[in-house]
């Protein structure tokens, strides 16, 4: 199974749909957010032709109940809060947006999860922590550097990330 992996898109909508179109190319069969998406006219833009969205919030996620009824109006798409336990292909997946690194730490650490998805910190990584991987996918907001105007595949069968580079008009 293919997973899309995104992050703070902070209302940047051409760099959503590009990466959509990303994923599109890609096949991935799920898309996660990992929060900061600002707000609520961004969601119906991860829209992927059925493809299930989960998102978490981030810290500057503030119209709760707008960006609820946005994900309500996308098919398959669900918000989760602030914190979010998944299973894709059989992984176990931890989701959060990741404003305190020991968190993250914690949860890597903790061996219940295949890999830990966060954003936040506007720099794409992948590193392992034991059996666990750690994926920051990348961000979109204006002054992100090309290197980390990223998203992510990840793919359960292979158990590989793969970063792709997404270009927008902002």
């Amino acid at each position: 199974m293919k997973l899309g992996v995104i992050s703070d898109t902070h209302d940047n909508v051409p760099a959503v749909q590009a990466a959509m179109d990303r994923f599109a190319s890609a096949n991935v069969e799920a898309v996660v957010h990992c929060g900061d998406f600002i707000s609520p006219p961004v969601v119906p833009h991860l829209d992927l032709d059925g493809v299930p969205v989960h998102a978490v919030r981030g810290n500057n996620d503030g119209e709760r109940e707008g960006l609820i009824d946005a994900f309500g109006s996308l098919d398959g798409g669900r918000l989760h809060g602030r914190f979010a336990e998944l299973e894709f292909g059989g992984l176990e997946f931890a989701v959060l947006h990741g404003e305190q690194r020991p968190v993250i730490e914690a949860l890597a650490a903790s061996g219940e999860y295949d890999y830990v998805l966060h954003g936040h910190w506007h720099v794409r990584e992948r590193r392992e922590v034991g059996e666990t991987t750690v994926v920051n996918p990348g961000a979109h907001f204006p002054t992100v550097g090309d290197d980390d105007r990223t998203v992510a595949v990840v793919d359960t069968d292979a158990d590989d990330v793969e970063f792709l580079g997404v270009e927008d008009s902002v």
